[in-house]
């Protein structure tokens, strides 16, 4: 299943909104047409003229907001026609009250223009900036190898699609490895570590036989990373599953994170996996990670959440128990799982503040002896 970054009963928190670069709201559009149609009605019914050709000069920067330079021009001369047509008896106005309309609706026609270049421009900017961070973390497939996935994704800087968490699920020659941890720090400024540790799993998935070796090589990759920068203090916590060919049998290793939890004929189990040493602070010269393995049976899903959610605290300061809401938020899809746990998740604490990532892993075990 591919990751899902929208969800559809819960605030939309990733939707631009329309001062944000969204496309502007069909009542933006119609409202300088209706405002003009609407002067003219009131002239014709009222017995009486009316004092409201003042309204017209709003008409063209209504316009801008909404419309390019060619449709606010339209509304411009429109404006000034309306004005001076006798049958409107608009208080009878005079040259300046016409020559006032036509300024404004020549300025506006010349800001209509520099905010469309500057909204194509922007358009343009996002495309690349959306490619660039899929990129780092693109969409999940349904299924690798026997392992179905699900996951969802929810940066806690707005208008971004990555931050300081990150997962992957990949096969190699040693069977499907899966990943999900959270990097120092989160919103762009930890993307390029998110990136940096996504591309060494993905090679050591291809030629490390160990989950623990994969441990090490990531751990490897953030001590070079920091190298060059004696008060960086770069490290990431991460939690890595290493399935067998057949899928019967997990191997996880925790790196300063808690293991996931195992959902089992509608009962929550958390694992007894010991957090270790985080990524970056040198596995090598510490203990090195337990490496723990759990038989799995049909049906077993596995779910692994960042900090985003299990401390995420209600108006009273009580964390989000995840552990007690999963019995009853379960679905026969995995992606309908983190889309319920995520709207629960919202409705316990509507200000998620942090990253909030999500990983489903059902293991689909071959028949065997």
């Amino acid at each position: 299943m591919e990751v899902t970054r929208r969800s559809r009963t819960a605030p939309d928190r990733d939707r631009p909104g329309w001062l944000r670069g969204a496309p502007p709201p069909g009542w933006a559009r119609v409202l300088p047409t209706a405002l003009l149609v609407g002067v003219c009605l009131a002239e014709l019914i009222s017995p009486e003229p009316l004092d409201i050709g003042f309204l017209l000069g709003a008409i063209p920067p209504l316009a801008v907001l909404a419309h390019g330079p060619v449709a606010t021009a339209a509304l411009g001369a429109l404006a000034v026609l309306v004005l001076s047509v006798p049958v409107f008896n608009l208080d009878d106005p005079g040259s300046t009250d016409v020559l006032t309309v036509c300024f404004v609706s020549v300025l506006s026609v010349l800001l209509s223009y520099v905010r469309s270049r500057r909204d194509e421009q922007l358009v343009t900017e996002r495309a690349v900036a959306e490619a660039a961070q899929r990129a780092v973390v693109p969409p999940l497939p349904r299924r690798v190898g026997p392992v179905e996935c699900a996951g969802l994704y929810r940066a806690a800087q707005r208008g971004t699609l990555v931050g300081g968490d990150f997962f992957d699920v990949r096969a190699g020659p040693y069977g499907v490895r899966a990943v999900m941890g959270d990097v120092q720090g989160h919103g762009l400024s930890a993307v390029a570590t998110v990136a940096s540790l996504l591309g060494a799993f993905r090679e050591a998935v291809l030629d490390q036989p160990a989950p623990e070796a994969v441990a090490a090589r990531l751990d490897r990759r953030l001590a070079v990373d920091s190298a060059d920068e004696p008060h960086a203090e770069l490290f990431a916590t991460a939690v890595l599953l290493d399935f067998s060919a057949d899928a019967r049998v997990v191997r996880i290793v925790a790196c300063g994170q808690c293991g996931p939890l195992l959902i089992r004929d509608g009962h929550v189990v958390e694992l007894d996996v010991e957090p270790g040493t985080p990524l970056g602070l040198g596995l090598a010269e510490a203990a090195p990670p337990r490496v723990v393995s759990v038989r799995l049976r049909a049906g077993d899903r596995l779910f692994l959440a960042s900090d985003g959610v299990t401390e995420a605290r209600d108006a009273d300061g009580a964390f989000y128990p995840l552990a007690e809401r999963l019995p009853g938020l379960t679905a026969e899809d995995p992606a309908a799982l983190a889309e319920r746990v995520w709207s629960d998740l919202v409705r316990h604490c509507p200000d998620v503040r942090d990253d909030v990532t999500m990983l489903v892993l059902e293991p689909c075990p071959r028949p065997g002896p």
